[in-house]
């Protein structure tokens, strides 16, 4: 791993951040987000959204990083499902048919509605997943080792390990997965952009080849410093008994998630040799969550970056897109800020 090819000298750090979705990316800008789709026909299918301004409290340093973790969570799973409509709407010509309990719920709380509680409750199963997995099962598991390792500091040390462990070897087995490689494909292509973007070059999958798919502002390396953090936190708090242990870890998730994120932060803006330490471990996991993208994988991530670089005034829209992410076919235009 070259670090400099990472941390590039002379760089001009951005705040435009994306994730991958199937088939596709959404880029962040200052105001807008951009979600591109290549369908099944080629076509890249566009739609850009007007973000919300943030209001004072949510840019208090470690608090902002909770609200970030916690719309992430919300966007991040809109987007999938997202793109997931869109490539269903170009495989098919087939009609949907919704199932009963989707019908009953749009007769009982209408179709907008309806979506947002499926939304909330996907992002809440999630979430349930992560904690049982991630949370619980660990401080449960080296519960068992309580009665042979007396040190309290040695019993958190090993649950901190075995929690990176677990994680390292979750993100490894899905991706094996064929549609997890290519959605980590799009992950390679939205670094290359950025890399591309940050270094002053034009926008074409050329200059973007060049440069690795690894990162130090991405969302894998927030994931990393959240474990390593947690490993060092929770080693401070002893070894009560298994329930407190829990709901310890619970309540301490908003401060690890509001710490890791200004340290992500900072890994962003910085290429002191301390930040590169810190950032090896998020760095390493990256090899597993990004892979090497072709050229048309890349223009889909120029599109969307190309279409959150416009000026505020610009109107939303959804549709068709050309490589510059600019509209051809028009499906809906609206100047309305994105709730």
């Amino acid at each position: 791993m070259d670090l400099n090819k990472i941390f590039i000298k002379n760089a001009s750090p951005t705040k435009i951040g994306g994730q991958a979705v199937l088939e596709g990316i959404m880029m962040k800008g200052e105001d807008r987000t951009a979600v591109v789709v290549r369908k099944p026909n080629s076509d890249l299918h566009i739609k850009t959204e007007l973000l919300k301004k943030p209001n004072w409290i949510r840019k208090i340093p470690v608090l902002r990083g909770v609200f970030v973790f916690v719309d992430a969570l919300v966007t991040g799973t809109r987007t999938l499902l997202y793109s997931a409509e869109v490539l269903e709407e170009g495989d098919s010509d087939e009609t949907y048919e919704k199932d009963k309990l989707t019908l009953w719920m749009e007769n009982k709380f209408g179709e907008k509605t309806s979506l947002n509680i499926m939304l909330y409750f996907s992002v809440f199963l999630a979430v349930l997943f992560t904690v049982g997995i991630f949370i619980i099962a660990p401080t449960a598991v080296v519960n068992l080792f309580g009665s042979i390792v007396p040190n309290e500091i040695a019993l958190n040390l090993i649950e901190g390990v075995l929690r990176i462990v677990m994680f390292v070897l979750y993100i490894a087995v899905i991706s094996k997965m064929k549609d997890i490689k290519t959605v980590f494909e799009y992950h390679g292509a939205e670094h290359k952009c950025i890399h591309c973007f940050e270094n002053n070059l034009e926008l074409i999958p050329k200059n973007c080849q060049q440069f690795e798919t690894l990162h130090p502002r991405c969302g894998t390396s927030f994931l990393m410093f959240v474990m390593v953090i947690s490993l060092l936190l929770f080693s401070l708090l002893g070894w009560p008994n298994l329930l407190i242990r829990i709901l310890s870890r619970l309540l301490l998730i908003p401060i690890i998630a509001g710490l890791s994120y200004e340290l992500l932060r900072w890994a962003g803006k910085s290429d002191s040799m301390l930040v590169k330490i810190l950032s090896l471990p998020g760095l390493t996991l990256q090899k597993l969550t990004t892979n090497q993208p072709d050229d048309r994988q890349l223009e889909v991530a120029i599109a969307a970056m190309k279409a959150v670089m416009v000026p505020k005034d610009t109107p939303t829209y959804e549709g068709t897109c050309d490589l510059e992410g600019n509209l051809i076919v028009l499906d809906e235009l609206s100047n309305k800020e994105s709730e």
